[in-house]
């Protein structure tokens, strides 16, 4: 997978310090707020600085307190930044293991939109996040705010998207480039249900994109992957043994 572009970099830093700076004033009384304010006036009395309009003593309080708190320059938090995304590359980071179908296997572009619902999903969601995948997670509402928590905390928010709702009930706004869901989110529908949401997510994926349909117990094999085989007619597929009595359908909708 390709790593972010400079400008989401750029664009995150800008974030970052934006955030560290109204943490800080959210921590402190108004009474020192004010203090920082007269201290931002008097440096711009001192500079000359005649139009004192609230926006540009705001903007002085702002480089007070970016001073104050040693928020670090672009280039050294950029350094840090990308060694922390290069760990978060590594699927072990997450729990997966490097051998698993989705990350040998589930390599989109970075920007391009993926959906991610089901068991485990958090994980799933977070790996394509640090490869710059623009991340739809579809799943309940507990769920959906472990995710999005644990993307604020590793600096991914940016990158992930939540809907509170099962799959039945979400309608695709963007084209897809993959799409990793478990077996059993799609096995507590009826069959018919299910055939319903394949169809809407085949229609919402972009040619060469992929579909990963994940912890399908060999207990269930036979019945499953045969209804899946007839549902992705018209699709490359394959089934990988994943080594722990479950199995993984991968189907990739050729290019036409």
């Amino acid at each position: 997978m390709a790593k972010l572009p400079q400008r989401s970099l750029r664009h995150e830093y800008d974030l970052y310090v934006e955030n560290e700076i109204e943490e800080y004033k959210d921590s402190l009384p108004r009474s020192a707020l004010l203090k920082i304010g007269d201290e931002a006036v008097a440096i711009m009395r001192e500079n000359d600085q005649f139009a004192l309009t609230e926006l540009l003593v705001w903007e002085e309080v702002d480089r007070i307190i970016r001073k104050r708190i040693r928020i670090p320059a672009y280039a050294t938090w950029r350094r840090k930044r990308i060694k922390i995304l290069e760990e978060y590359r590594r699927p072990e980071h997450w729990g997966l293991h490097p051998d698993s179908a989705l990350a040998r296997e589930v390599r989109p572009p970075a920007e391009s939109h993926v959906l991610v619902a089901g068991e485990n999903g958090e994980r799933a969601a977070l790996y394509l996040a640090a490869h710059g995948c623009e991340v739809v997670a579809v799943d309940e509402v507990d769920v959906i705010d472990r995710v999005i928590s644990a993307a604020e905390a590793a600096g991914l928010v940016n990158k992930v998207r939540g809907c509170a709702t099962d799959l039945q009930n979400w309608t695709p706004d963007v084209h897809l480039s993959a799409v990793v869901c478990t077996h059993g989110t799609l096995q507590r529908m009826s069959k018919d249900q299910r055939g319903e949401v394949i169809k809407l997510l085949q229609g919402a994926t972009s040619e060469g994109g992929i579909h990963l349909l994940d912890n399908i117990s060999d207990t269930l094999e036979s019945p499953i992957l045969s209804e899946l085989s007839t549902q992705y007619a018209g699709w490359k597929i394959s089934v990988q043994d994943t080594g722990d009595s479950f199995k993984s359908f991968l189907a990739k909708k050729e290019i036409a």
